[in-house]
């Protein structure tokens, strides 16, 4: 196995080689993503130094095997690889990486982490769903509104999403009332319904399917009830819809400094899924915000995000580029005594 040093917070932090202070890395592997996130505490909050993000597709025919294919696991293998060697670069002290649902659910994913652990160095965590939401909510706090008492935070994963339902305390701080991991991913579905253009009734199937998926959670909650009186915000954290959003801004290139934070009205974010719907992939692939790597998942994403519009009809949706990862980084910036806020 090789030793790369990495530790978590409350060991002996390994300060960074120019003398700055310890510096801290965050690693979320999905279902279709692995990204990295490296940092140093700055005030209440912390300051990127480094940063990756790749398209493994590590769930790919997870549905239809219930294992991780060697071919997806050689992939972001790789990848991994490339974290570690940033993390070695940066004299990382305080490190976390966790993977979600992939791993979770595939009957070879202990057998994928330990194999990763002894060919790059690097540890990781298989989560459960709640830890996951907790996350998400730590990374993504400072984007709502603490003026409406409820919020609804999503995020449209590779291998399912995750809803949860939010509330503003007296202590001014946000807690999760209840989460839900929904069985319905982008990289699934989209293997479902193939590359190209999506017949109509194949896309009302998947987000007719999600809103029957939310019904017991709505009923649960009556979040509908709270929605009609102007109680509710929503949340979004996921690759659909900052998506959405770099289309709806005319972006030529994707932005972070203009999609995070910003919003998508309920007949925007239904119009956009429509424009989408009559492209075929190489249409959808030219969309500088989609690219060829995403062209086959941004359907999926669209019609998921559908589904809960139908339940949960918010007048309008904020978008958010963070989440896990952020939450992640300040976690371990508050264990090592580092002094950053709750959110960011």
């Amino acid at each position: 196995m090789h030793d790369t040093g990495f530790q978590r917070a409350g060991g002996d932090g390994v300060p960074s080689r120019n003398g700055d202070g310890p510096v801290f890395a965050a690693l979320d592997l999905g279902t279709n993503n692995c990204r990295l996130l490296v940092a140093r505490p700055s005030g209440e909050s912390f300051r990127v130094i480094d940063a990756f993000s790749r398209i493994v597709r590590l769930g790919e025919q997870l549905a239809t095997t219930g294992e991780l294919t060697m071919p997806a696991m050689d992939r972001t293998v790789e990848a991994l690889r490339i974290c570690a060697g940033k993390l070695r670069r940066r004299g990382v002290g305080f490190y976390r990486g966790v993977a979600t649902e992939a791993c979770r659910r595939a009957r070879n994913g202990g057998a994928f982490v330990a194999r990763v652990a002894a060919e790059t160095g690097l540890s990781l965590e298989i989560i459960e769903p709640r830890e996951e939401a907790g996350l998400a909510l730590a990374g993504c706090a400072p984007l709502l509104d603490p003026q409406l008492p409820y919020a609804i935070l999503f995020d449209i994963g590779g291998g399912s999403t995750e809803v949860t339902w939010l509330r503003h305390d007296a202590e001014k701080s946000w807690t999760v009332v209840d989460s839900v991991s929904l069985g319905l991913g982008v990289v699934v579905l989209a293997e479902q319904l193939g590359g190209d253009r999506v017949p109509a009734e194949a896309y009302t199937e998947i987000v007719d399917d999600m809103a029957a998926r939310l019904a017991c959670f709505e009923a649960a909650h009556d979040i509908g009830a709270k929605l009609a009186t102007g109680q509710v915000q929503m949340l979004g954290t996921s690759g659909t819809v900052t998506t959405l959003s770099g289309i709806r801004l005319r972006l030529e290139r994707y932005d972070r400094s203009r999609v995070d934070g910003s919003s998508l009205s309920l007949e925007e974010a239904r119009d956009i899924c429509a424009q989408l719907r009559e492209l075929d992939w190489s249409g959808r692939a030219a969309q500088p915000c989609i690219g060829s790597e995403r062209a086959d998942l941004v359907l999926a994403g669209c019609a998921i995000l559908e589904g809960i519009l139908k339940v949960w009809p918010v007048p309008r949706l904020r978008v958010a580029d963070r989440g896990l990862r952020e939450g992640i980084l300040l976690g371990l910036m508050r264990e090592a005594g580092s002094g950053v806020a709750a959110g960011r």
